[in-house]
């Protein structure tokens, strides 16, 4: 079924809101339909930085031939692929293919242009759960996942030896701290993080939320002011900087480069950046408030299928998805996405290739999507209050208290 006009304009209102954060950002504006006849199916991804010649461009061309026919790519910004996808099906010319962050699904699901992927007889069975979460509706997935990428804290090896720490011992809040503090006493600053505005503030400050065992549904309960607390008492006692208000992920990062900072929070996309740093460096799972590894929010896209009026595309379409998303193309996505892989026996074999990659496995293990438990297209309305507390709190504004009760209030309006 075509979805009606109406339910198309509320979704594009929707992807405009989620402005994705994902760790693959760039810019492009070509077209590309799909074209039924000459063997040519379509292709879209959010990846304008990879061209034809770059592995992920030769991967995609690779499977529209193994599916006997021309594939054909083209890569747009993530919240403009959203926006394009959405008014393609208005018009009846949606892409065979579409790879998209995974947030954006539930959007895409809600204004019925995506197809479930056991009605296209694909197999889902070997995914992670929590990873192929994000696409879920209602029981039912509507994508395959490529891979995910996380969120984890970098170290600066000899800034914790100066200062007497163990980063094994970093176990909990408790001990972080404590940690922070040391290094501060030797002159050097403690832990950097993004605390933007944005989709991104709420993507780095999850793990903390998530981390304290609070619920999105209840904003301002005892254990999502503990999390934002934690944050506010680390800028007010100089443990973090007060620019984190303003850090986006790669300023963030810019500022743990400097080779000052004991820690940043950051991604798994940042493994090139951390080897060109100039200095030893280890990576440690965002510790939960009492202890273990807090869950971290999924970022990543999920290869899907539009709705066609021509259904017989299907079997070539499922064909493309299949080779984009076998085994040996989700190994690949290591080196060419900085993607963990969402199957257990990939991810095995990408450790091996890769040591590194093993606290990032361990990360995604514990990940969640933001999208998941049910939450769906109503993320952005929780989200958008959610980054505007962490702003009030941290720049003085509100207490944690007050900032969350504000922000509740705002996320049962919208």
């Amino acid at each position: 079924m075509i979805p009606s006009r109406r339910t198309l304009l509320a979704a594009l209102a929707a992807v405009g809101t989620l402005a994705s954060l994902a760790a693959c950002a760039g810019g492009s504006d070509s077209s590309g339909a799909s074209d039924a006849g000459g063997g040519t199916y379509s292709f879209w991804d959010p990846y304008p930085q990879f061209d034809a010649s770059s592995a992920w461009g030769k991967r995609v061309s690779r499977c529209g031939t193994k599916a006997g026919v021309t594939l054909k790519r083209t890569a747009y910004d993530t919240t403009d692929l959203g926006n394009k996808a959405l008014l393609a099906a208005q018009q009846g010319n949606a892409p065979d293919v579409m790879l998209v962050d995974n947030p954006v699904v539930s959007t895409l699901v809600e204004a019925g242009i995506l197809n479930r992927t056991s009605d296209l007889g694909l197999d889902t069975k070997s995914v992670q759960q929590n990873i192929i979460g994000a696409g879920t509706i209602d029981g039912a997935a509507y994508g395959i996942p490529i891979g995910a990428n996380t969120l984890g804290l970098y170290y600066n090896k000899k800034v914790l030896s100066a200062a007497g720490v163990d980063p094994a011992s970093v176990k909990d809040w408790n001990s972080l701290t404590a940690a922070l503090q040391k290094v501060r006493s030797t002159g050097k600053k403690g832990i950097t993080f993004s605390a933007i505005g944005t989709e991104e503030g709420s993507f780095q400050f999850l793990p903390w939320f998530w981390g304290a065992g609070a619920d999105l549904k209840e904003l301002n309960s005892a254990k999502g002011v503990a999390a934002l607390s934690l944050w506010k008492q680390w800028v007010d006692d100089g443990l973090a900087p007060k620019d984190v208000l303003q850090n986006t992920q790669t300023t963030s990062w810019q500022e743990f480069a400097t080779g000052e900072y004991a820690f940043g929070e950051n991604g798994t996309w940042q493994l090139g950046n951390a080897d060109k740093a100039g200095f030893d460096y280890g990576v440690i799972n965002i510790p939960a408030q009492k202890g273990g590894s807090a869950p971290v929010p999924t970022g990543g896209e999920f290869v899907t299928v539009p709705v066609q009026k021509d259904t017989a595309r299907y079997d070539v379409t499922g064909k493309i998805v299949t080779c984009l998303t076998s085994d040996a193309n989700l190994l690949a996505s290591d080196t060419t996405l900085t993607y963990v892989a969402p199957v257990a026996a990939v991810q095995a074999e990408q450790v091996r290739q890769n040591p590194k990659l093993k606290p990032w496995v361990a990360a995604v293990a514990a990940a969640r999507g933001r999208t998941s438990g049910g939450l769906g297209t109503t993320y952005p309305t929780i989200s958008q209050p959610l980054w505007t507390a962490v702003q009030a709190a941290l720049s003085g504004g509100k207490s944690a208290q007050s900032a969350l009760d504000t922000a509740q209030a705002g996320a049962q309006k919208g």
